[in-house]
C-alpha cells in the first residue's frame, strides 16, 4: 500500500486545479495518463503525458485530447503547450515525493480520472523502458482501456495491436490505485482562458528557456499532435473498409 503523506495530496490538489483550468469548456469526465521514466526507453523518451475529457452534454459525446484543444477553442498552441509542460512537471514532482515515502519500485506511469467530485490514481510499474510496444501503441492499448472504445470502433491497425497486447500478456503488472474526493475551492469548468493569469497563479514561466528546458524530458507536444493525427487518420481508414 503506497504511502500518500499530506505533501503528495497537496501535489494533487494542484494538479486537479491545472487540469480544471486547462478544458476552456464544460466536462462530465476525464482521464490523464502521464509516465516518468528515470533512464530513457527505447525511443529516447523519458516521459509523456496526455489527457481526454468528456464534454458536458445530454448526448454522448466523443474524447477530447488535450492537444486538440488550441485548435478546438482557437487558443495559441504555443503558449497552450506551456502548461501540457507545466503540468507535466507536477506529474515528476509526485513521482519524485514517491521516492521520498517508498522504499520499494516505484511506479512508472499512472492514469488519474474525474468523474464529479470522485478522483482516482492507477499506478502502473510496467517496464516501459524494455516494453515490446511503442508510446504510440501503448496509447492505442490505453484509450481502449480506459475510453470504452469498442472493438468495431477500432481500425483494422488498432485491432492488431490490441491482440498482440492481450497475447502478450503472460503475468500481471503490479498495480496500485488511489480514490478519494476532490475538495478544492473556488474552481470550475473554466469555460475562459489565460495562459497569464495561470502562470502568475500556480507557477512562474520563463517563456524564453521553457521549451528548452522540457525539451528532452517529455514527449514532444508536437510528436503527440502527430502521433493524433495517425489515430484519427486510422479511424477514417476504418470508416472505409
Amino acid at each position: 500500500m503506497l504511502n500518500h503523506t499530506k505533501k503528495i495530496k497537496e501535489i494533487y490538489e494542484e494538479i486537479q486545479r491545472k487540469i480544471y483550468y486547462m478544458i476552456p469548456e464544460r466536462w462530465e469526465e476525464l482521464y490523464l495518463y502521464s509516465a516518468v521514466l528515470d533512464e530513457p526507453d527505447r525511443e529516447g523518451k523519458t516521459g509523456e503525458l496526455f489527457f481526454y475529457y468528456i464534454p458536458k452534454g445530454i448526448l454522448k459525446k466523443r474524447p477530447v485530447n488535450v492537444y486538440e484543444i488550441p485548435s478546438r477553442f482557437n487558443l495559441e498552441e504555443t503558449e497552450y503547450l506551456k502548461l501540457v509542460d507545466v503540468l507535466y512537471q507536477k506529474i515528476k514532482k509526485l513521482r519524485n515525493e514517491f521516492k521520498k515515502s517508498e522504499s520499494e519500485k516505484i511506479w512508472t506511469n499512472i492514469t488519474m480520472s474525474i468523474h464529479g467530485i470522485k478522483f482516482r490514481v492507477d499506478y502502473d510499474y510496467t517496464d516501459l523502458q524494455n516494453s515490446e510496444f511503442s508510446s504510440y501503441e501503448r496509447h492505442v492499448i490505453w484509450r481502449s482501456e480506459y475510453l470504452n472504445i469498442s472493438e468495431n470502433q477500432l481500425s483494422r491497425t488498432e485491432k492488431d495491436i490490441i491482440n498482440r497486447f492481450k497475447l502478450s500478456e503472460k503475468t500481471l503488472a503490479k498495480k496500485d490505485h488511489y480514490d478519494t474526493g476532490i475538495y478544492i475551492k473556488n474552481i470550475d469548468n473554466m469555460v475562459t482562458y489565460s495562459t497569464k493569469n495561470y502562470e502568475e497563479g500556480y507557477d512562474k514561466i520563463d517563456d524564453n528557456s521553457c521549451n528548452k528546458k522540457f525539451k528532452n524530458q517529455i514527449l514532444s507536444s508536437k510528436e503527440e499532435i502527430y502521433r493524433m493525427k495517425n489515430i484519427k487518420r486510422n479511424e477514417e481508414d476504418k470508416k472505409e473498409e
